[in-house]
């Protein structure tokens, strides 16, 4: 009786946590094809309301910042979670249902990015810093991002949209300057972005940023999603 007690009270405290906090994606990294050229990614959870699993599936073409043909999808399953489940196997499952577009556009799962920054985000610092520093040592390059954000609107109507100024400076004193993203894409209901990693493929020069978004929701709480911008280097 006692451990069927302590079970319940852990499924009301799991669900209670999901209902208050709105629900919170997690990034995957899913490698680059051969060249750098494209990028494949994912994100998964578990919807608040419902309990459903679900995830999303993109493909990235480097070079435009931009989606390949048919390199969005999402996918919700239809029953909820049961306890100990983190909606990971939805992700497992678009990833298999779509194996083909992968191999069309050749990525290799095993191509992973190389980790140049990770935010320390246990405190929420990381949402209010003017720029990041980074580098990667085996090239020797430093680099210095900031993020932009615009937005406008409250409520319903909170419209969002942001850029990344990047400069790069060589172990020889030259400096490159990129502008990444595209501000005059407003995305409704995201109140915040914040850059939660910064990758560089292996070979040829393509770098990621992934940025993680605060959704507001309907209840008035919020969800946590991640995109990506890509710069050709």
């Amino acid at each position: 009786m006692v451990k069927r007690k302590i079970f319940i009270i852990a499924i009301l405290a799991l669900i209670g946590g999901f209902l208050w906090a709105g629900d919170t994606a997690t990034f995957v990294d899913l490698g680059f094809s051969p060249d750098g050229k494209i990028y494949m990614f994912g994100q998964y959870g578990v919807q608040s309301a419902t309990l459903k699993p679900w995830a999303d599936l993109y493909i990235v073409d480097v070079p435009l910042n931009n989606f390949v043909s048919g390199g969005r999808i999402s996918y919700v399953h239809p029953n909820s979670v049961v306890a100990g489940q983190d909606g990971s196997g939805a992700l497992y499952k678009l990833t298999a249902q779509n194996a083909a577009l992968a191999e069309r556009y050749r990525v290799d799962y095993l191509f992973q990015g190389k980790p140049l920054y990770i935010a320390l985000e246990d405190n929420g610092s990381e949402e209010n810093r003017p720029s990041i520093d980074f580098r990667d040592f085996e090239s020797g390059v430093d680099y210095r991002a900031s993020l932009v954000p615009f937005v406008e609107g409250s409520g319903e109507e909170l419209k969002s949209s942001f850029y990344i100024n990047l400069e790069s400076t060589a172990k020889n004193g030259a400096k490159r300057t990129y502008t990444v993203g595209t501000p005059q894409l407003k995305r409704p209901l995201i109140e915040s972005y914040t850059i939660s990693k910064v990758m560089i493929a292996p070979r040829d020069g393509s770098m990621i940023f992934v940025i993680k978004m605060k959704r507001q929701t309907s209840a008035g709480d919020f969800d946590i999603r991640y995109m990506v911008e890509a710069v050709r280097l």
